[in-house]
């Protein structure tokens, strides 16, 4: 999947308001739920029911799950930071990733942020230190 296809789909969601445990265009989503519909406009039927999951980034039960899924569904990125890659991110100083988005350049990414919606933001080096992975869709 190219990378600048990726993006257009990403870029569809801008402005969709964030909704935990959702993914509807337009209406609501999280990050995990922007990515769910950044693969369903590029393939079509998601490969798996996604099952419940808390709001807190501490819920120790899905510790790890977020990860999981990105290496059972996407490939790993090498090489250089491009547009389109899927980027993980570690938060509030945990050990696994706790959130997700989508890179639109070395230093740009959309990513659904709680009371902001799904927005285009800079990759700060703020951000840059908790990355914990990228992968490239199939």
């Amino acid at each position: 999947m190219t990378g600048d296809a990726v993006v257009a789909a990403a870029r569809a969601w801008l402005g969709t308001p964030y909704r935990h445990r959702t993914s509807t265009q337009g209406a609501g989503c999280d990050c995990l739920g922007l990515l769910r519909g950044v693969w369903r406009a590029l393939y079509g039927e998601e490969p798996v029911t996604v099952p419940a999951y808390r709001a807190s980034v501490r819920d120790p039960e899905h510790a790890g799950a977020l990860r999981e899924a990105a290496e059972r569904f996407l490939l790993p990125a090498e090489g250089a930071v491009e547009a389109g890659q899927v980027v993980l991110f570690r938060l509030n100083g945990l050990d696994e990733a706790r959130h997700c988005g989508i890179l639109v350049g070395a230093d740009r990414f959309i990513h659904a942020q709680e009371k902001l919606g799904v927005v285009e933001a800079n990759l700060t080096p703020g951000w840059v230190k908790r990355v914990s992975g990228r992968f490239v869709f199939p």
